[in-house]
């Protein structure tokens, strides 16, 4: 398998679990307040619904979860090693900045990995 066919790189490019063309989510709305957790409605390479059913991304709330506390506690494990002593001010702060410029990367990260979860690589659209 190639990494074009693996999961991985469809959850690290953003890209249709079926097909790995087209983009789970619109180009240029990442850091847009309004926008950033606007999502394509179907792959437009292979018609992949990427909403199959009301409420569908709701376990990506679970996969969120996963990845904030392995952010969480590699933060506090680099400023361990960095500071002497590390004080709650600080892990609140460094905390707080870390996850609210990382809030859109790892909602979109979540979205991309549960819907992987239940949809396979089945190659690019035959014409």
């Amino acid at each position: 398998m190639s990494w074009k066919e693996s999961r991985l790189y469809s959850v690290v490019n953003m890209k249709c679990p079926r097909c790995h063309e087209g983009d789970l989510f619109p180009k240029g709305t990442l850091y847009n307040v309004s926008k950033f957790a606007d999502m394509n409605d179907a792959c437009p390479c292979c018609g992949q619904v990427f909403e199959p059913e009301p409420g569908y991304y709701y376990g990506a709330m679970f996969v969120s979860y996963g990845i904030t506390t392995a952010l969480v506690l590699a933060i506090w494990l680099g400023l361990s090693l960095v500071m002497e002593e590390v004080t709650m001010l600080a892990l609140i702060l460094s905390l707080t900045v870390m996850l609210i410029v990382l809030l859109p990367v790892i909602f979109r990260l979540s979205r991309a990995i549960w819907i992987n979860f239940f949809i396979g690589y089945k190659g690019p659209p035959q014409v």
